[in-house]
C-alpha cells in the first residue's frame, strides 16, 4: 500500500526566527491525518526544524545533496551530513536545480545512487517545461527522465523512492494545469514504471504532484487515482495554507 504525502519544500526562504516559529505553528495546528507530512526549510536551518518537530510526526528533509561522500565542493552538502543531524528524505532533481544550477540526468544518477547506498529515501523529481508540452513532446521527456536518472536501480531500491511530478509549464506561466492532466501523467509516470519492472512497483510507489497545489484545489488533485499527494512551494511557507492542503488528501 503506497504512502499518502504531503510535502513542503520551502526553498530559499524563512530566517532562522521564522523557520522556528513556522514550524511551532505547524506542530500546533497538524491535523489527524494518515498522509505523511514533511518539511524542507533551508540547510542552514534543519537542525533547529528537527529539533523542533521531535514532539509530532511532521518529518523534516533536505532540499538537495551532493553525490560525493566528501572532498573539494565548496558549498555542498554530502548525505553523512544529513544523517548525522537526523535527516532521513532528500529532494533530489527539483525543477529549479535542473535550470539554474545545471543539473543533468547522469549528475542525478549519481545522486540518486549515493542517496540509496547510505539508506536514504529519495523524493525524485522531474517534469516538462512549457516547450515541451505545447510540441507533445512532454510524455517521452518524463520517460526519459525516469529513465535515465531511476531505471538502471534494482528492484528493492524502489522502496526508498518518491516521485514527485513537476509540470513546470504551469507554474508561475499563466498556464493551468488541470486535476485530469494531472492523473494522466501520474497514470502514464505508473505505466511506465510497470514497464520497465513490474506492476507491484508501480502500483507501491508514491507519486506527488508538484504543480501549483493550494487549498482551494488541493482536494480535487489529491482525489485522482494515480496522484498520493503533492509536494508543495509557497502554499506551504503559510501554516493554515499547508495545513488545509494537508486536510485535502
Amino acid at each position: 500500500m503506497r504512502s499518502k504525502i504531503v510535502a513542503g519544500n520551502w526553498k530559499m526562504n524563512k530566517n532562522l526566527a521564522e523557520t522556528k516559529a513556522l514550524i511551532a505553528d505547524l506542530v500546533a495546528k497538524l491535523p489527524e491525518t494518515n498522509a505523511e507530512v514533511m518539511v524542507a526549510p533551508t540547510f542552514v536551518n534543519l537542525t533547529n526544524a528537527v529539533d523542533g518537530v521531535k514532539s509530532s510526526k511532521i518529518e523534516v528533509l533536505a532540499q538537495n545533496m551532493h553525490f560525493a561522500e566528501s572532498g573539494a565542493y565548496t558549498g555542498e552538502i554530502s548525505a553523512d551530513m544529513l544523517i548525522n543531524i537526523g535527516i532521513n528524505t532528500v529532494i533530489l532533481g527539483h525543477s529549479e536545480r535542473r535550470a539554474y544550477f545545471g543539473e543533468t540526468d547522469d549528475i542525478l544518477a549519481k545522486k540518486v545512487k549515493t542517496a540509496l547506498d547510505k539508506n536514504l529515501r529519495v523524493m525524485f523529481c522531474f517534469g516538462e517545461e512549457l516547450e515541451d508540452r505545447k510540441s507533445g513532446n512532454h510524455f517521452s521527456l518524463v520517460e526519459s527522465q525516469l529513465k535515465n536518472a531511476l531505471f538502471s536501480l534494482p528492484e528493492s531500491a524502489w522502496s526508498n523512492i518518491v516521485l514527485a511530478y513537476e509540470p513546470v509549464w504551469a507554474i508561475g506561466t499563466g498556464e493551468t494545469a488541470s486535476p485530469e492532466q494531472a492523473q494522466e501523467m501520474h497514470a502514464f509516470i505508473r505505466k511506465t514504471i510497470a514497464d520497465a519492472y513490474n506492476a507491484e512497483v508501480a502500483d507501491n510507489v508514491s507519486i506527488l504532484y508538484g504543480g501549483s497545489v493550494k487549498p482551494a484545489n488541493a482536494k480535487e488533485i489529491f482525489s485522482k487515482e494515480d496522484v498520493d499527494g503533492g509536494l508543495i512551494g509557497g502554499a506551504a511557507l503559510a501554516a493554515d495554507d499547508f495545513v488545509a492542503i494537508i486536510n485535502g488528501i
